[in-house]
Formats: C-alpha cells, structure tokens, sequence
C-alpha cells in the first residue's frame, strides 16, 4: 500500500495541474485528483503498463464528467446558487494556479464545450496523442482531433485580423495600466470628454443599470473600480480588445470598449450572466 501511495503522490502535482486546466477551480481539481486516488487504490494495478498515462486518463474523464454536470446547470439563476465553501479555498494556492495558466485562459476555456475542452487542453497543453484521448470522449481520433482545432480557433480568436487591433489593444491596455495604478493624468488622457459607460443593473452597486456621461465621471468610476482592475485581463470581446474580470476562474465583469482617435469614446460594462454566455472571448 506504501509503494502504491507513493507512486502516485509522484504524480500527484501533474494530475492536480492538468485538473485545473480542465475545471478552474482549486477545490474541484483536488476533487478531482481524490477521485482518481480512490479509483486507483480499488483497482488492480498490476496490469497497467503507463501508470501516468492510465492516471491521466482517468482524471480526464471524472472532469468530463463535472463539465458536463456543470453545463446542464449552467442556466440556473445566480442568486439561486450555493455560496462556494470558503473553509475548501486556499486564495494563495489558487492564485498561484492561476498564475500558471492565465486567468483569461480560463475564461476562454470555460465557453469551450467539455469534449472540446478535453481535447483541446489533453492535446495542446500535455501533448496527449489524439488515439489516446479518443477513448475517453467516446470518439474516433479523427473527431478528436476536430474537436482540439475548433477549440484551438476560439481560443486562438478565430481568423480576426482587424487593422486596427494593435491600435485598440494598446489604448485598452493603456487604460488597465492606469486603472490599477489610479493614475489620474493617463485616465484623462485615454477618455475622449464625451466618454459614455453604461453598466448592467449585474454590475452593482445599484440595482439599475448605470450611465455614466463625461470625462470626469467615467474616470472616477475607473478609480474607484481599481480593485476589480487587478483582477482584470486583456482579451478580445467579440473581435475587439476589451478587458475581463475573473472570479474563481471564469469571467465574472467584461468590459467591452469603443475606440475612436486613440481615445475611449464608449464602455460597455457586462455583468448579465445571459450577455456573458453571449459573448466571443479570446486570448489576444
């Protein structure tokens, strides 16, 4: 029992960080992990030939299994949702995850399908070969591979090729940069003076939406969202560079801009989770 305890605790750490790719989540991709442990010390393990290889295997189809669970209730209203059990969550454990993957990342992989977010992060991020990752989704390698590139497409951003995209990116980034910062002078310089904000009544405070009109207020607004800002990513918000805000690895506040002259002329600040599921996100 000690040697099988040990030999996969050395696999232990992979196991954990291809789980969490798969599900954004600390506490589920430990779950996960624990499930797999539990499959393995029930199993006879003397017919294994790759025991890495038959460990992946299994911990990708008990997060197939919870994205496919989650998907089916992903239309319930938030405000119906369990609070998630803070006692489970270890922010530093979970920032340091996020780190290595990119919260944007996980944003965009989280409106993957669960096939194609199988396949796509078996395959791209640990070099699975597709006739391996076919057993666990149930289909042909052939179909496994489409899976990966229509999921490698949308992550990717598709075949945008908007002249005006560096452009666009560095004002919003410019405008992430000073947001975080406070930086008065650079909001004023990035805002055209007839600026306009609107936010859903999601965003809060209010339960209204909000309109925000002129320079003054919009940048205001900036600061006092700084916290939110640190929170925030780059990426492309149906085509064009916007910012998203992650809450415990999907997005939680997208901000969608409008750019005219090397100035930020409108922001659209989405909370809706219905407008969030609209949405086409990708990594810039």
């Amino acid at each position: 029992m000690d040697a099988l305890t040990e030999r996969f605790e050395l696999e232990r750490p992979r196991l954990r960080a291809f789980a969490y790719r798969m599900l954004g989540s600390a506490a589920e991709a430990d779950d996960a992990v624990q499930e797999a442990w539990l499959r393995f010390h029930r199993t006879d393990t003397t017919g294994i030939d790759n025991l890495p290889a038959w460990l992946t295997t299994v911990v990708a189809r008990v997060c197939l299994s919870l994205l496919r669970t989650r998907r089916n209730h992903r239309e319930e209203p938030l405000d119906t949702r369990p609070e998630p059990d803070d006692d489970r969550r270890d922010p530093e454990q979970e920032a340091e995850l996020a780190d290595t993957v990119g919260l944007a990342l996980l944003v965009v992989l989280d409106a993957l399908g669960p096939a194609e977010r199988v396949a796509f992060v078996l395959h791209d991020m640990f070099a699975v070969p597709f006739d391996e990752i076919a057993p666990v989704l149930g289909k042909t390698p052939a179909a496994t591979r489409q899976l990966a590139s229509r999921a490698r497409r949308r992550v990717q951003g598709g075949t945008a090729a908007d002249a005006d995209l560096p452009r666009r990116r560095k004002v919003v980034e410019a405008f992430l940069a000073a947001s975080r910062g406070g930086d008065f002078e650079a909001l004023l310089a990035l805002l055209d003076p007839d600026v306009v904000l609107h936010a859903d009544r999601f965003v809060g405070p209010s339960p209204a939406p909000i309109e925000l009109r002129g320079v003054e207020s919009v940048r205001r607004g900036a600061i006092l969202a700084s916290e939110r800002a640190r929170a925030s990513e780059l990426v492309l918000v149906d085509g064009v560079p916007g910012l998203v805000m992650v809450r415990d690895g999907r997005a939680a506040v997208v901000l969608a801009f409008r750019v005219d002259d090397d100035r930020v002329t409108g922001i659209d600040v989405i909370a809706d989770p219905e407008r969030l599921a609209a949405l086409e996100l990708a990594i810039l």
